[in-house]
């Protein structure tokens, strides 16, 4: 035997193959579900009044009839029902293809509601412009008080929004609206204890899905472990996270509990996986940036603050020159984006694999280092030592994780999970000053800011003030006068009002400035990302902000130009850029 053993969710991946050339498990029955009268290839899945057809050969699974069914995306399915607060999922499942959860708005279920999260008009059960985050998009159908999650991948995406795009309400549909208060901390999340792992010596665990409060409550009470792993962002996440909210994260932390936050996205690109970072290491660092982009803000979300370490999961895979300068490449990009934040970045991978080939370019002044190590290494032993994968001297100052086993089943104080376990030595250390260039430009909403208003809105403004040959001062988050004259400044350069307030016309034109190369489906980049930033403020609505031009981004740059009077064809060239760089 080998002395690192594949984890499961590397088996997992053969399944979802199988899966997407057509061999999928038949539907779970369930009252719910009936057979389509007009089209055999469909079915017609109804919930709550809410309807929606399907393609036939997704499964559909009555979590009234299976309540601890796992909710996992690496095969397709839709869920209708509540989901239990604790789930029978295997460890881990990295993966995705695409599916749907439609579950009743509850107090609990509107705690996972976020800025971007869709609200139908009255009477409607569809909204084509939802923005899509981490691969996911979320709409609150209160007309049928349902609240719907399709997760999918970038080849998936079309397929998730025409099942969205073909709901409709039914007679039986009745009103529940969101409460207002899932929107409130949407924009105000509460906050963990403090970064998180933080300094913590001794066992922790990860599961595929956030445990139940109870559970976590019991386990506290009795088990070794006081650090848990949580995936909390990526594109290639193949499990739901039905308790995973920031009042979860708070409770949590205020417990003792530290969090180890997980992205799972892109993976070596030679391996068979569907979603794969690219070969060429130059592309591969814009993804691991875009990556980061998404983590932080999904830690944002949950109330992880900066100082926090964020690991990037990248999956065993076989080592060859091209592949780990790929991987390297983007864990540059992940890393030199959560530094720019304030995060400390950090790196799993099998101990054989990616942990190697780390290591081996430790000095290699062409890649950015990562923070932290957290390594799968199967030998029983509850220790940070790396054997030969890693010299002792590297990643040594309370830098690394050993997942020491997987798969196995614990239970304390009523309560199993399915668990890898992992033995911490991790430090805060030195966490990276956020740089004005690196501030968080990414917001749900533009609003406005001006004299006398405070906060990160305000840094953003200040920073891209800098950027455009304005000076403010110091970016420091305070609206004072010399942001105010800068203000003025760059919007009498525009042919704006020049009343030093940062409204809708001047974020747009801030937020696009910059290259102004065409940009269409299929594209992405930094370029993408700022059309993204700057159609949030222009169209005063949320948007996903990923650097990757979809369908969302294509439908909000197609109603941009048609309401200031372009030619409506959803590319992005010179009278696009000009409309926006203009404050239009």
């Amino acid at each position: 035997m080998s002395s690192f053993r594949i984890p499961w969710r590397i088996r997992a991946a053969t399944a979802v193959l199988a899966l997407l050339a057509g061999t999928v498990a038949s539907a779970v029955p369930g009252p719910a579900l009936a057979a389509s009268p007009t089209e055999s290839s469909r079915h017609t899945v109804t919930f709550h009044g809410y309807r929606i057809e399907v393609p036939a050969d997704w499964q559909v699974i009555d979590l009234a009839e299976h309540p601890r069914t796992c909710l996992r995306f690496d095969r397709p399915a839709v869920y209708i029902g509540e989901p239990a607060d604790q789930n029978d999922c295997p460890a881990r499942v990295v993966g995705r293809t695409a599916g749907i959860i439609v579950e009743p708005i509850t107090a609990r279920s509107a705690g996972r509601a976020t800025a971007a999260t869709a609200r139908t008009q009255r009477g409607k059960a569809t909204a084509p412009s939802a923005a899509a985050g981490n691969d996911t998009i979320q709409l609150a159908v209160e007309d049928a008080g349902v609240l719907v999650t399709a997760a999918h991948t970038p080849a998936t995406e079309s397929l998730v929004r025409g099942v969205l795009d073909s709901a409709e309400l039914t007679t039986g549909a009745e009103r529940t609206e969101l409460p207002r208060t899932a929107w409130q901390a949407a924009a105000a999340p509460l906050a963990a204890a403090g970064p998180q792992p933080g300094s913590y010596l001794g066992k922790g665990f990860d599961a595929c899905t956030a445990p139940s409060q109870a559970a976590m409550n019991a386990w506290q009470a009795s088990s070794p472990y006081s650090a848990v792993g949580v995936y909390i962002s990526g594109s290639f996440r193949g499990c739901a996270q039905p308790n995973l909210t920031a009042s979860w994260v708070t409770s949590q932390t205020n417990n003792g509990w530290r969090l180890i936050p997980i992205d799972v996205g892109r993976q070596a690109p030679c391996t068979s996986y569907s979603l794969k970072m690219s070969a060429d290491p130059a592309t591969a660092k814009s993804q691991g940036v875009t990556a980061a982009a998404g983590a932080i803000t999904a830690a944002s979300n949950l109330g992880i603050p900066a100082g926090s370490a964020i690991y990037s999961d990248i999956e065993a895979y076989t080592s060859t020159a091209s592949c780990k300068a790929a991987v390297l490449s983007y864990l540059s990009g992940w890393t030199e984006r959560l530094h720019s934040s304030g995060f400390l970045s950090g790196f799993y991978s099998s101990a054989a694999s990616g942990i190697r080939d780390a290591a081996s370019e430790y000095n290699n002044s062409a890649y950015t280092r990562v923070d932290h190590l957290f390594y799968a290494w199967w030998n029983g032993a509850a220790d940070t030592n790396t054997g030969t994968y890693v010299p002792a001297g590297y990643w040594s100052n309370h830098q690394r994780i050993h997942q020491y086993a997987g798969e196995v089943t614990e239970s304390y104080g009523g309560y199993s999970i399915n668990i890898d376990r992992d033995y911490l030595d991790v430090g805060t250390g030195t966490p990276p000053t956020p740089t004005c260039t690196g501030a968080n430009l990414d917001f749900t909403a533009y609003t406005t800011v001006q004299s006398g208003s405070t906060g990160n809105l305000v840094k953003a403004a200040q920073c891209l003030l800098k950027a455009a040959g304005h000076d403010p001062g110091t970016p420091d988050g305070v609206f004072g006068p010399g942001t105010t004259t800068a203000a003025g400044n760059f919007q009498s350069s525009k042919g704006l009002t020049a009343d030093g307030v940062v409204g809708p016309k001047t974020w747009t034109a801030l937020l696009s400035r910059g290259s102004t190369p065409t940009v269409q489906n299929g594209s992405t980049g930094e370029a993408v990302t700022r059309l993204q930033r700057a159609l949030t403020a222009a169209l005063g609505r949320t948007m996903a902000i990923d650097g990757v031009f979809g369908s969302g981004t294509g439908q909000a740059v197609r109603d941009y130009q048609s309401s200031r009077g372009l030619g409506a064809d959803g590319i992005v060239g010179p009278a696009t850029w000009d409309a926006l760089q203009s404050g239009r």
